[in-house]
């Protein structure tokens, strides 16, 4: 029996209950039309079936973790270094205390340079009340040591004009060379460029590397062996950076009363 549409006629053939199971065990496959071979290992799942062919992917491609992200320039980008909080500033029984917070265990105090007032470091949990109480209770011994302080030739130099300032550049840039063209030869060391400052927290530095040092010209308020040990302990550092065993062991060894000359800059 034939029948006519729009697109032309089509041919009908009656389905029989065997072939009904057959297409309903083996999928939907059109009764009279060819069996279409699959591509081997195509169609299977679980144990078999619906499972594709692998593909192999570009080497290092979709690698997570340890190798996501590295496409282009491979530069590492630092997080900037967060910058100090300023200090919490209050007043204690006329000691004016600059309290700063840091990963410390305990309380400390220090007297600053100029003797104006007390640099304090504590811990987060210790309260602005717990440190006011203890500098409460030591009142006379940081008022005396603040009044030691404030007669030094350091603390002076915190108020000093530039014209003092240019005065004490001149005294030690006229000492120096001739102290470490004197030592070097001793100490089996030699010297790169010498530069002069006017520090507050370091009365020296060494640049291992280049051999650069750096004197404080504050020293010209000191006596001329104070000079002498600074220039001494930085020409140390080129053979010893760090200030270890063996760096006290080279300054015992070079200059035996170098403590008692450090001691007379405190």
């Amino acid at each position: 029996m034939a029948s006519e549409n729009r697109s032309g006629p089509v041919r009908t053939r009656r389905v029989g209950p065997g072939e009904l199971k057959r297409q309903a065990a083996g999928g939907s496959r059109a009764s009279g039309a060819a069996p279409q071979r699959r591509p081997s290992g195509a169609g299977r799942g679980t144990g078999g079936a619906g499972k594709a062919a692998p593909q192999r992917r570009p080497s290092g491609a979709g690698r997570t973790m340890a190798g996501a992200g590295r496409a282009g320039s491979q530069t590492v980008r630092r997080k900037p270094a967060r910058a100090a909080a300023a200090p919490e500033v209050f007043h204690v029984d006329g000691i004016e205390v600059r309290l700063q917070r840091k990963q410390v265990k305990n309380l400390n105090l220090r007297i600053a340079r100029d003797g104006g007032h007390v640099d304090a470091s504590a811990p987060a949990w210790m309260t602005p009340a717990d440190v006011a109480d203890f500098v409460h209770r030591k009142h006379d011994w940081i008022q005396a040591q603040m009044e030691r302080v404030s007669a030094t030739p350091m603390a002076q130099a915190s108020q000093a004009s530039k014209a003092e300032v240019a005065q004490w550049h001149a005294v030690v840039q006229a000492c120096v060379p001739a102290l470490v063209a004197a030592w070097e030869p001793i100490m089996g060391v030699k010297a790169g460029q010498l530069a002069y400052r006017n520090m507050t927290s370091r009365w020296g530095s060494c640049q291992p590397s280049t051999g650069r040092i750096c004197i404080n010209v504050r020293l010209a308020l000191y006596p001329p062996e104070c000079l002498e040990y600074v220039v001494v302990h930085e020409l140390c550092h080129l053979l010893e950076r760090g200030h270890g065993p063996r760096f006290h062991q080279l300054m015992d060894r070079f200059m035996p009363d170098w403590k008692q000359r450090r001691d007379k800059l405190r």
